[in-house]
């Protein structure tokens, strides 16, 4: 995947969102290696919509901001112009809430 990444990245990307695993985890911005970077890529992986929850096995990347087993859910996710909004939004019955606001990458007028 990393080729698509590094594409990703030189287009200005803002946002990845995958649905791979039986969790919620997000990223902070970063580049296609994994290491931070302010104008990077906020991946968001999201796999809680009611398969049997895995457990983690291995610990975080570096780069992890938050992550979740356990829980169904859902990420809701709000774009505007040049900010967009994210919320976790999980079964009533359970206590993991994660929600915030990053910025959009400005494209460049060339």
């Amino acid at each position: 995947m990393r080729p698509i990444w590094r594409d990703l990245y030189r287009a200005g990307a803002t946002l990845v969102l995958n649905g791979h695993e039986h969790f919620y985890e997000r990223f902070a911005p970063q580049d296609p290696d994994g290491r931070p970077d302010p104008n990077g890529i906020r991946e968001f992986v999201v796999g809680t919509g009611g398969g049997l929850a895995k457990k983690y096995t291995d610990p975080p990347f570096g780069n992890s901001e938050v992550r979740n087993s356990g829980e169904v859910g859902v990420l809701k996710l709000v774009l505007h112009p040049e900010t967009y909004d994210w919320e976790f939004i999980g079964d009533p019955s359970g206590s993991f809430h994660d929600a915030g606001t990053g910025h959009c990458h400005r494209q460049s007028s060339s």
